[in-house]
């Protein structure tokens, strides 16, 4: 036994004075974190989502799920009612990552905000116009009030883009009411203080249980949007770019989980939404957000600013000179699909 091995460890020497032995290539840091037994060095970060709607699912598992601690995060996340408060914290440096519109994005970087989207959760508008049961026609909206969240947000966007597909001058057929959030414009719907508003799964089921109807499905025309991004401030990236891979890695592969776990993904999206057990309506949302809205690789592309770009510059001529290239970093959605993350 001794010659046996006597005679392999003289041929591994060998072959390795031979060149016959390739040296591996230097693994990336998160790379030999996943081949080590040792679990990456804990990083804390504060993370923010802005809208209480399926557009922050990714986020939510990759909190849920374990994926942030698993790719040495340990996530304060929290939720900050409404786009553009939730802008006003990041740049305040309340929190170091969130999850909001690309017009907010847009509307920051035009006000001289040094801000980077190294995502695009959601790449097109998921909603559908939902109007209160005495709206049979699109001409019935006249002179009826519509909520948005804010100003030039991109529920904003999405409601003009739908008003005009329908007919309607959005600045002199109808009054757009702002609710600072998507959870409060459906409590509007609600309690009749508005007669339609943009909204989407889960939240269209309990309308449609209450005599609301869809009168335009922007989610069906699949418009190119950056609806939801995620958003830092740039010295953010510059300064920790390991922490936004890891990131940005946590949440390419929570999409990934989300498509093999769905039963476990509705439990999720039932917490952050505090659903009642009678609730309907989560089951299609997961379905809906999988299959038409939430990308896999979700590159942050510079034609999805095109929509929020056009809409705001009518009112804000500093929008229009905004170079978005220059907002945008592709490289972190792109180094998670080089390693294959998203197959995780």
């Amino acid at each position: 036994m001794r010659q046996l091995i006597s005679l392999v460890t003289i041929a591994c020497v060998v072959l390795a004075a031979c060149g016959g032995a390739t040296t591996p290539p230097t693994p990336t840091v998160a790379e030999s974190a996943a081949a080590s037994a040792t679990p990456m060095t804990p990083i804390a970060v504060k993370v923010a989502y802005t809208n209480l709607t399926g557009d922050s699912l990714p986020i939510w598992t990759a909190m849920d799920a374990g994926i942030f601690t698993k790719n040495g995060l340990t996530v304060d996340l929290q939720s900050i009612n409404g786009g553009a408060q939730g802008m006003a914290a990041l740049l305040a440096s309340g929190v170091e990552i969130i999850g909001v519109g690309g017009a907010e994005a847009l509307s920051a970087t035009a006000s001289g905000g040094k801000i980077t989207v190294t995502a695009v959760l959601t790449p097109v508008f998921p909603y559908h116009l939902m109007a209160a049961p005495e709206i049979k026609t699109a001409q019935d909206l006249k002179g009826k009030k519509i909520g948005i969240s804010n100003p030039g947000g991109s529920s904003d966007i999405a409601t003009r883009k739908a008003l005009k597909a329908l007919g309607l001058d959005p600045d002199k057929d109808v009054t757009l009411i702002p609710l600072s959030s998507h959870a409060q414009r459906t409590a509007a719907l609600f309690a009749g203080s508005i007669q339609a508003a943009v909204d989407d799964p889960p939240n269209t089921a309990e309308l449609i249980d209450k005599g609301f109807h869809s009168i335009y499905d922007l989610a069906g025309q699949k418009l190119a949007t950056a609806q939801t991004g995620i958003v830092v401030q740039s010295s953010f990236v510059s300064a920790k770019k390991e922490v936004m891979q890891r990131f940005i890695d946590s949440i390419v592969e929570a999409n990934a989980w989300m498509r093999k776990n769905k039963p476990q993904t509705v439990t999720i999206m039932r917490k952050y939404f505090n659903a009642p057990p009678t609730q309907k309506g989560f089951e299609e949302a997961v379905d809906f957000y999988l299959a038409e809205a939430l990308a896999a690789l979700p590159y942050p592309k510079a034609e999805l600013f095109a929509a929020a770009q056009e809409t705001l510059a009518a009112s804000n001529a500093a929008v229009k000179s905004v170079d978005v290239k220059t907002m945008i970093d592709e490289s972190f959605v792109k180094s998670a699909a080089d390693r294959g993350v998203d197959k995780r």
